[in-house]
């Protein structure tokens, strides 16, 4: 597909034949070189924008862990099904069999598929697949190539939502900017009362449209006017999660209950107390996907017989809702089902496939003193893997759920588990040997971070910190001179412990409170602290909202060259190597120090998430762990 504007020129003045000449033949080799279309503003509402294929170019080759497929959009495309999740797009054939799989940062940008559309764009011959990202535009895939649409200003590229529209428009929901319409040369705002929402769903066409929003209920366009229905209109909820619409009717789909239009006006509720993530209607019934019900079917005439099972899916959250001919699917975070008019039972069409790891939503890195590596995730628990591609076991109880912190232990190869229920202890083989709480003498159950200090543990809760040794349990907090109770991270060097708390950084030696450091009294730039490694003498601090910064011997805190700015370091997501500091962010990718030339280079292309969260280091490999799976680089291939 090719959407590359002609330049126009203005009229020129005689003599001026050389000039024009000059200029033709370099927008050719510009055009020639860059291959790539940026579309300029013509009028008042459009959007600029580029257009390219998409190509990853000289990206750092990351190593994939296979994780469990989440899936959460599907969509028939020349003969397939496409299903689309945080993973990227898998396409399987009509009876299911996976033909081939694009991955978030390896064939596609690492951002999450938030919605799919099939559209004949109003400059194209052919039906497109169109994938919606959630933070870096759209995607046109053709059947075998991508091509990138790329608005410019970072709100246009924060989608939610497409559909396509029978003449040759894709309408966009957007996370902030409204609803926006595109044809495939230029995008612009559908219209002043549809902007500056944050849209949640979609149904109909530029002419009569339904727009659900997170906050506001439910607007119609239609003739040229925008209505708005929130809950003093009849709405059961302003959140929109799912509309359908059949004739002249409009469904809306709420965390409580499914509102009914008719002809434009609120009719009436149906389903109520009923969490709808999904809805399709037809003429006499409509079926609802439910957070936790499985599917609904409700008859809409008292003649209406139930094509449906009144129940499937069990209490799996069903994701969508749609209709291939008479077939009717339903799509769960692991399963494609389907059943016809006469069908009496749901039958899978498709099933995810294994996977070496439990989760992808990671949290946590480490490796233990006999080189096996443990994953921590933010709700499923722990995997053990003794060899990267090798047997997993997974460990999960009502300690071991959500994971903050893996620490190693040198001596005797146990491992600590800091948990939102507690320190978990492992012995050498593995096995879960103790589990301690706020009954054991922790100052709180939920623990935030652990380091080896003195002659036993330091732990950090939100309630202050304890210390563990041989001798017992004594704990430190506001009370007594730290900065501030919530203590989000621990940083270690010799007898000196830095504590990063809400409220800023205390520093700590024999257990005593020796100074705490502020925006108030230092030269600190958020009191928010997410991550703290000794450098070299010195410390590197991650924060929430002003990136890394350096803390010098003298307590003096400076900016980092290209690593302190407005952005957030993930918690307790930073490492020290011989070669490199590695810093985690929400968003952008991870930033890598090289201790040999004190230059940071930031790294973003090739991981399946931009948000990371976690690191490990073994055998020459950095492990990087995201909110979207598990990946591996040499350490010496990184820039």
């Amino acid at each position: 597909m090719t959407r590359i504007k002609k330049a126009t020129t203005g009229v020129l003045a005689a003599g001026c034949a050389l000039a024009l000449l000059a200029a033709g033949l370099f927008a050719l080799r510009m055009h020639h070189v860059l291959r790539i279309s940026q579309q300029q503003v013509r009028s008042r509402g459009e959007i600029a924008f580029q257009t390219r294929a998409y190509v990853r170019h000289g990206a750092p080759i990351f190593d994939q862990f296979s994780a469990p497929a989440e899936f959460t959009h599907a969509e028939e495309f020349q003969g397939d099904l496409y299903i689309a999740g945080p993973q990227g797009l898998l396409d399987y054939a009509a009876d299911g069999k996976l033909k081939r799989q694009f991955l978030a940062g390896r064939d596609l940008p690492s951002s999450n598929l938030v919605s799919l559309a099939r559209v004949v764009l109003a400059d194209s011959d052919r039906e497109e697949l169109i994938l919606a990202t959630a933070h870096d535009g759209l995607l046109a895939f053709g059947g075998q190539q991508f091509q990138q649409i790329y608005p410019l200003d970072e709100s246009y590229r924060r989608i939610a939502c497409v559909i396509g529209t029978a003449n040759g428009h894709l309408l966009i929901g957007t996370e902030s900017r409204g609803v926006l319409v595109f044809d495939g040369q230029k995008f612009s705002t559908l219209h002043s009362t549809l902007a500056d929402l944050h849209v949640t769903a979609l149904a109909g066409d530029e002419s009569d449209l339904w727009v659900g929003t997170i906050d506001r209920g439910v607007l119609h366009w239609h003739a040229g006017e925008t209505q708005t229905f929130g809950t003093e209109q009849g709405m059961p909820d302003p959140q929109v999660l799912s509309i359908a619409l059949s004739s002249e009717k409009a469904y809306v789909g709420t965390p409580v209950g499914v509102a009914v239009f008719d002809q434009g006006k609120f009719s009436r509720i149906i389903a109520p107390t009923v969490f709808a993530t999904a809805l399709l209607a037809t003429s006499q019934s409509l079926i609802v996907g439910t957070e936790d019900q499985g599917v609904l079917t409700l008859a809409l005439t008292k003649s209406a017989q139930q094509p449906f099972p009144q129940r499937a899916g069990g209490s799996t959250r069903i994701e969508e809702l749609f209709a291939i001919g008479d077939d009717v699917y339903v799509l769960t975070q692991s399963n494609l089902y389907r059943t016809n008019p006469r069908g009496l039972a749901w039958e899978p069409v498709v099933q995810r496939g294994p996977a070496t790891l439990t989760d992808h939503d990671i949290s946590a890195l480490a490796f233990d003193a006999s080189g096996r590596l443990w994953v921590g995730y933010f709700t499923r628990g722990l995997d053990e893997l003794d060899a990267p591609n090798g047997p997993v076991r997974h460990i999960a109880d009502q300690h071991i759920f959500c994971v903050n912190r893996i620490l190693p232990e040198a001596k005797g190869g146990t491992v600590d588990v800091a948990t939102a229920n507690g320190l978990v202890r492992f012995d050498a083989a593995g096995n879960e040997e103790q589990a301690l709480t706020r009954a054991d003498g922790l100052i709180a159950d939920h623990v935030t971070d652990v380091v080896a200090y003195g002659h036993g543990l330091a732990v950090a809760t939100p309630a202050g910190l304890t210390f563990l040794d041989p001798t017992g349990a004594r704990s430190l907090y506001a009370f007594e001179g730290l900065v501030n109770n919530h203590v989000y991270t621990l940083g270690v060097s010799g007898d000196q412990l830095l504590a990063g708390t809400l409220g800023g950084i205390s520093v700590i030696g024999n257990e005593d409170v020796r100074l705490s450091y502020t925006t108030a009294n230092s030269g600190l730039k958020h009191n928010w602290i997410t991550a703290i490694v000794p450098v070299d003498g010195e410390w590197m601090v991650g924060t929430y909202g002003a990136g890394v910064l350096g803390l010098d011997s003298d307590g003096r805190f400076y900016s980092l060259s290209d690593a302190t700015g407005p952005f957030d370091v993930s918690f307790n997501a930073m490492l020290v190597t011989p070669r490199h500091v590695f810093a985690g962010t929400l968003g952008r990718g991870f930033y890598v120090y090289d201790r040999g030339t004190r230059r940071w280079t930031d790294v973003d292309d090739g991981l399946p998430s931009s948000n990371v969260t976690a690191f490990a280091a073994h055998d020459g490999y950095l492990y990087v762990g995201t909110d979207n799976g598990l990946v591996r680089i040499e350490e010496q291939l990184l820039p």
